[in-house]
């Protein structure tokens, strides 16, 4: 009785997040690429406090959200959630945002990308970028289907997600996926919510680190992957926030990050808070300030949205 009461939550609680949402469709045709066999089932997880948390991902998925076509700007989102490259905060760090975004009349795409793991991929280091990079290609091919314009389609990752999202946003030159036709891979803008950005000893957030690309990285893996050494003059646009006092994944990630878009001449936007700690999602409850309303008013400043 315990294990359907248990189902029937989780169920009610997707039904609840996926109200507004078009469709969930998985990220590849077929196959899922540099995949094994892997049995270990995914499991929704509800939380106490309107959270669910996805363990164990191996098939990557895209729920989509449109925005009403009276309002609708053209402008798109994948959204990376954040848990460490453990688990996915998909409802506070995933649909709850798609939904706030919506009312922006932005498209927002939620990824559920894949939990970095030996057992269930043949290299893990690479696993969650590729489920990035195809998300935006996926968003790309699909621009005129879901009345989104090619030239304006971001990404956005909360703490490890928002690595996932460096990574895609300075990695895109390199495509990990299959691209016969060689759409774009570069986000026009991007969006980082107190990120994980670096993997260097001094500031990363090392649990992160050892979960994407082991305990004992090589030194030029290490640097691969920290993402404020690999900004480069074309890198989108970005804008970040940060609290002070987080004592899960340090400033510094926020603070060297804007310092690398600085001295590449990107444009660059960053709020740093005083307080907030870690995993505020869209509130960070020490402030009436609500970073989303200056995430908006820094996308209609590049004109990403109208002004």
């Amino acid at each position: 009785m315990q294990i359907k009461k248990i189902i029937l939550t989780i169920l009610i609680i997707l039904c609840m997040n996926m109200l507004h949402a078009q469709a969930t469709i998985q990220l590849y045709d077929g196959t899922v690429p540099n995949s094994k066999p892997y049995s270990t089932k995914e499991w929704w997880e509800p939380q106490s406090n309107g959270d669910t948390i996805v363990h164990f991902t191996s098939v990557p998925t895209l729920t989509i959200f449109l925005p009403d076509k009276k309002i609708a700007t053209g402008t798109a989102v994948v959204i990376c959630p954040g848990g460490g490259y453990w688990v996915t905060s998909i409802v506070k760090e995933g649909f709850a945002i798609a939904r706030t975004l919506n009312k922006m009349g932005i498209a927002a795409f939620v990824l559920k990308y894949r939990m970095p793991n030996d057992s269930s991929m043949q290299d893990k280091t690479i696993g969650p970028l590729q489920d990035a990079q195809r998300a935006v290609q996926l968003v790309r091919m699909h621009a005129a289907k879901w009345n989104v314009d090619a030239s304006k389609i971001g990404i956005m990752g909360f703490s490890a997600g928002g690595h996932l999202a460096s990574t895609e946003a300075t990695h895109y030159t390199h495509s990990y996926i299959d691209n016969p036709e060689g759409i774009s891979l570069r986000p026009d803008f991007s969006m980082f919510i107190y990120p994980v950005i670096s993997f260097q000893d001094s500031i990363g957030h090392i649990g992160s680190r050892d979960q994407l690309i082991g305990k004992n990285p090589s030194p030029n893996l290490r640097d691969y992957f920290s993402n404020e050494l690999q900004v480069t003059a074309q890198s989108p646009p970005a804008f970040l926030v940060h609290a002070t006092d987080d004592d899960v994944v340090p400033v510094m990630n926020s603070i060297v990050m804007y310092e690398s878009l600085l001295r590449n001449k990107v444009p660059v936007e960053m709020h740093i808070y005083n307080e907030g700690g870690h995993g505020f999602g869209m509130y960070n409850p020490t402030t009436k300030d609500k970073w989303m309303e200056r995430c908006k008013n820094w996308l209609q400043s590049i004109n990403m949205l109208p002004k």
